[in-house]
């Protein structure tokens, strides 16, 4: 099978360092894309000179390097409104998707009473289950599970009669990091919005693989990840509606969030600085930029493609092979391939495959409830990137069929 990607992938990999080295006496072979991409030179680069050339603190100085770095990282949120199609003032600077997720839960949830129900799906992150788990805990809001099929695709059915008069908030992936279930936005955001409650969709898998447009899902939060979109760690991104944000309280107190301060009296900063208390991720966020500055260089769809026909290449080479379970086979999921070997534990499957040189995930993958619905205690995941080839696809299906061979 032949690429028909209008990208130079020899080019691209060679903007990745990391991949020229080598694990345990092999070629790396990276296919834990869906926990943590790796970085470009153009992401580097930026974090670098960031810290070598002009470097202060952001929005409260008047010098010149508090200047520069201010419009840095202000450049950047204008790049990340780029990416979503959402205004610059829509945009929130977190520290990760889990923080993002947790703003709207804590300011979202102060205006909940006992028995408002917030409805999710069996396969959400940890990052889209706890939040709302402290709410029922702390507020008494009941928290609903959507059924996900045995393919692994969202029983939209059963999911749009759970939406009711009750409900106030619906929480969901665009695409699972389990799955890869691309899940109909759209159709859940109107269902939601009919009956009056907001939508909350968790991107930091979809926006990485699809382009995403805000305005178009019409949903009121969007929350992606810096490091899966080959940006650094310790960022992330809260798109909201300008009057979602605009009716949210705080969620953490300090500088730079405040308009005035007197001992008796506070008065809040407009969104999105309302939401930025203290001094932000600057490094990050500008290297953030440059990761969404360099991914936008490239045809998405070509990019889906590409990583689809890697993971079309593994299943057409492992089919016929009775002992290998795939977890979520959805039509037109994103490349993402969940398994377990039979009379094998994931993690000894991961550990025999790093012999060989290649990088998979093991565990829960931060999805118990979604392992629980498939009746397994943990999985392993490969998961493909845009820097990928069919050679690694190779390499990673003749390894796991190595593996299966000492359980045999």
């Amino acid at each position: 099978m032949a690429f028909d990607a209008p990208f130079d992938l020899a080019a691209v990999r060679a903007q990745f360092p990391i991949l020229s080295r080598q694990v345990n006496g092999r070629p790396l072979v990276y296919l834990d894309n869906a926990a943590s991409a790796q970085k470009p030179t153009a992401v580097i680069e930026a974090m670098k000179g960031a810290m070598e050339f002009s470097y202060a603190n952001v929005h409260r100085g008047l010098h010149t390097l508090a200047n520069e770095t201010t419009e840095a990282y202000e450049k950047a949120r204008k790049s990340v409104a780029h990416f979503l199609n959402a205004a610059e003032t829509e945009i929130v600077f977190t520290k990760g998707g889990t923080e993002a997720i947790n703003l709207v839960a804590s300011s979202f949830g102060l205006g909940l009473q006992a028995g408002d129900e917030i409805l999710i799906t069996q396969m959400e992150h940890h990052s889209n289950i706890v939040p709302w788990h402290l709410l029922r805990e702390r507020k008494g809001v009941v928290l609903r599970f959507a059924p996900v099929t045995e393919t692994g695709e969202l029983d939209l059915p059963a999911t749009l009669e759970m939406i009711g008069e009750k409900t106030r908030l619906v929480a969901f992936t665009h695409m699972s990091n389990v799955l890869g279930t691309i899940n109909p936005v759209k159709a859940i955001t109107d269902a939601a919005q009919a009956a009056g409650a907001l939508v909350l969709v968790d991107g930091c898998q979809g926006a990485v693989h699809m382009a995403v447009d805000v305005k178009d899902l019409d949903c009121d939060f969007y929350v992606c990840t810096g490091h899966k979109l080959y940006g650094p760690t310790g960022i992330g991104i809260l798109y909201g509606k300008a009057e979602r944000l605009a009716a949210l309280p705080p969620y953490q107190g300090g500088g730079e969030m405040i308009g005035a301060v007197t001992e008796d009296h506070i008065t809040y900063a407009e969104p999105p600085m309302r939401f930025e208390a203290g001094t932000p991720p600057i490094i990050e966020a500008i290297a953030l930029g440059a990761a969404i500055d360099w991914l936008m260089a490239f045809d998405r769809q070509a990019v889906a493609r590409h990583e689809r026909a890697l993971y079309d290449r593994v299943v057409d080479r492992l089919s016929g092979h009775n002992w290998l379970r795939i977890i979520g086979t959805a039509p037109d999921k994103g490349a993402i391939m969940a398994f377990t070997v039979e009379g094998a534990h994931p993690h000894d499957i991961a550990q025999i495959l790093d012999k060989q040189g290649v990088a998979v995930r093991a565990g829960t993958h931060c999805a118990e409830p979604l392992m629980a619905r498939f009746g397994v205690t943990a999985s392993a995941r490969a998961s493909f990137a845009l820097y990928n080839t069919e050679a690694e696809a190779d390499a990673f299906a003749d390894a796991l069929v190595k593996a299966h061979s000492f359980f045999a």
